[in-house]
């Protein structure tokens, strides 16, 4: 196995770039470096033209355990009772996740064991999750008497507020099944199917036209803050900056003529 915090491979032939956490005997849980590890590669990825979408994985039984707990202790001991670590920790993972958000190219999470704290909202940062039958998701830090703040913020924004507040409240593990009903993952499939709903997820997302992808991902997520009006506003502009684009031209001409697309991104 690697000694990466962030193992790399590329599928040259689709343009699928897989990260993977590596962190397996700590459950990928988040240290400050695989923090800035994975932001390093989701950067790197987001500027690399060969790259059309991105799976998010876990090496080894779970996805990610959240935080690195003993690495937050051990700063426990500084002279400001490590204030400055967690501030510096907290702001460096928020900017992580939001950079998820901010990619150009899509973000598969693809979900096994246990995906808890900030690992639970790692997958609610990615525009997709995909989840084992046998995964389990949970905020548990009110258990803690740490309560799951930051991660709050991603889960709220894909679950109800109702069920949001149920993960908050009561620190419970939520099967996989319940989480694709509630909207945090888009499907829950068996184990032994899990690379297959992935892979194709990420080929068919990869099939489409690279600038056209990237720009309604990016029109999705800012548009979602914004008043009904500014909202229609800011994608009918869109729309026209869109529809001007090599790709647009040549998708609704291949329509027409009832052909394949030659895409040119």
């Amino acid at each position: 196995m690697s000694d990466q915090l962030v193992e790399k491979s590329l599928d040259v032939d689709t343009g699928v770039l897989t990260l993977t956490l590596n962190r397996p005997q700590q459950r990928n849980s988040l240290s400050r470096a695989l923090i800035g590890a994975l932001d390093d590669a989701i950067a790197a990825s987001a500027n690399d033209p060969a790259v059309r979408v991105i799976i998010l994985a876990g090496n080894g039984p779970g996805f990610c355990a959240g935080h690195d707990l003993k690495e937050l202790t051990a700063h426990r001991e500084e002279a400001d009772g490590g204030r400055r670590f967690y501030q510096d920790t907290m702001r460096s993972c928020s900017a992580m996740m939001l950079n998820i958000l901010r990619c150009p190219k899509p973000v598969i999470a693809r979900v096994h064991g246990i995906a808890t704290a900030a690992g639970c909202q790692l997958v609610a940062s990615c525009d997709l999750a995909i989840a084992s039958l046998e995964a389990k998701f949970a905020t548990p830090g009110v258990n803690l008497g740490l309560f799951c703040s930051t991660p709050m913020v991603a889960i709220s924004r894909n679950v109800g507020r109702k069920a949001t507040m149920e993960m908050l409240l009561l620190g419970e593990m939520v099967p996989a099944a319940k989480a694709a009903e509630l909207g945090l993952v888009n499907k829950a499939v068996p184990a032994d199917e899990l690379d297959q709903a992935v892979g194709e997820y990420a080929a068919t997302i990869a099939s489409k036209a690279s600038v056209t992808v990237a720009i309604g991902k990016e029109a999705y997520y800012r548009q979602l803050d914004m008043k009904i009006d500014d909202a229609y506003d800011y994608v009918s502009d869109v729309m026209v900056s869109n529809m001007l684009e090599a790709d647009a031209e040549e998708g609704i001409g291949a329509f027409l003529e009832k052909r394949k697309p030659r895409w040119h991104s």
